[in-house]
C-alpha cells in the first residue's frame, strides 16, 4: 500500500512538470527568463529605441481571458465593470466608419445591447485597466508588465521577427492572426471570417505555446505609457482585429498604444501572468 501510494504522488508531480523540469500548468505556459531588445528602431516614434531589457521567468495564460473566465469572476464577487458604472463605453461603428460612445455597451454586450451578445470562449473586451486589475487580483495573479509581453511575443529568444510567427502577416495563404483585411476605416473584405473578435485558439499558436499575441484584441499590461501624455496612461499590445498595416498594424510585435486606466473598448481586453 505504502509502495502504491509513492508511486502515485511520484506521477502526479511529474504530470505537473515539462520534459525540460519546469513545472506547467494547464492554461499558463511557462516563460523562460532572459533577455529581450524591445522596440523598433523601423517603427514608429514611440517604439524607439530599441532598449535592451533582461526578464525573470514567469508565467502567462496561454491566451487573453475569455468572456467565459470573466463570467466566473463576476458571478463570485457581483462585480461591476466601469463600463457598467458609466452607463456607456467605445464602440466602433462598421456602418459610420468612427468611433462612437455607446449606451449601454459592456462586457456582455461589448456592441450595445442591440447587439449580439459576447461568445464565451471570445476575448472579453470592454474591460477597463482597473476591471483587468481586479479580474486578476482575485485570480491571485497580475496583469503581465509591457517587457514580459513582447519577451512572450518574441517566443523568449528575443526574435527580431515583425510578428510572433515570422515577417509575413499570412502562411501558405492562410491568415495567422484575427486583423482588419481591406482599407480601414472603408472596407473590411473579412478574409479570415472574422469581423469582431474571434474565438480564443482559433489560429495558430506561437513556438512558446501562446494564443493571440497578435491581432483579437488589444491587451493591456502593467505598466505605464509615457509618450508626452499629460494624463495617466497604461500600455497596451498586440492589435486587434481593427487593425491593419496602413492604419496602426499594432499587431506588430514592437508596437504599443497607451490608453486610460478607466477606459472601455470593444477591442480591449487582456491576459494575466504570475511568478
Amino acid at each position: 500500500m505504502k509502495f502504491k501510494l509513492i508511486v502515485i504522488v511520484t506521477l502526479f508531480i511529474f504530470t505537473l512538470t515539462s520534459c525540460d523540469g519546469h513545472r506547467t500548468e494547464t492554461g499558463y505556459i511557462f516563460i523562460p527568463g532572459g533577455i529581450v531588445d524591445a522596440g523598433s528602431n523601423n517603427g514608429l516614434s514611440s517604439e524607439k529605441p530599441v532598449k535592451r531589457h533582461s526578464v525573470d521567468s514567469f508565467y502567462m495564460s496561454e491566451h487573453p481571458i475569455t468572456v467565459g473566465q470573466f463570467r466566473e469572476f463576476i458571478e463570485s464577487t457581483n462585480y461591476l465593470t466601469e463600463a457598467e458604472k458609466f452607463g456607456n463605453s467605445g464602440v466602433f461603428s462598421f456602418s459610420r466608419q468612427h468611433w462612437h460612445m455607446q449606451d449601454g455597451a459592456y462586457w456582455e454586450y461589448p456592441a450595445g445591447p442591440s447587439k449580439e451578445k459576447a461568445k464565451d470562449n471570445h476575448p472579453v473586451t470592454q474591460v477597463s485597466w482597473n476591471d483587468a486589475v481586479a479580474y486578476a487580483t482575485w485570480k491571485g495573479e497580475r496583469l503581465p508588465t509591457e517587457i514580459e509581453w513582447e519577451y512572450a511575443a518574441r517566443n523568449g529568444d528575443n526574435s527580431r521577427n515583425i510578428y510572433p510567427w515570422g515577417n509575413q502577416i499570412k502562411i501558405q495563404g492562410k491568415y495567422q492572426a484575427n486583423v482588419w483585411q481591406g482599407k480601414f476605416p472603408f472596407k473590411n473584405i473579412n478574409e479570415d471570417g472574422f469581423l469582431m473578435t474571434s474565438p480564443v485558439k482559433h489560429f495558430p499558436k506561437t513556438s512558446l505555446g501562446l494564443y493571440d499575441m497578435a491581432g483579437n484584441v488589444w491587451e493591456w499590461t502593467d505598466s505605464e505609457y509615457r509618450e508626452g501624455n499629460s494624463e495617466p496612461m497604461k500600455t497596451i499590445k498586440g492589435g486587434s482585429f481593427l487593425c491593419e498595416p496602413d492604419f496602426c498594424h499594432g499587431y506588430r510585435v514592437s508596437s504599443r498604444m497607451g490608453t486610460s486606466p478607466e477606459t472601455s473598448l470593444m477591442h480591449t481586453g487582456f491576459r494575466t501572468a504570475k511568478n
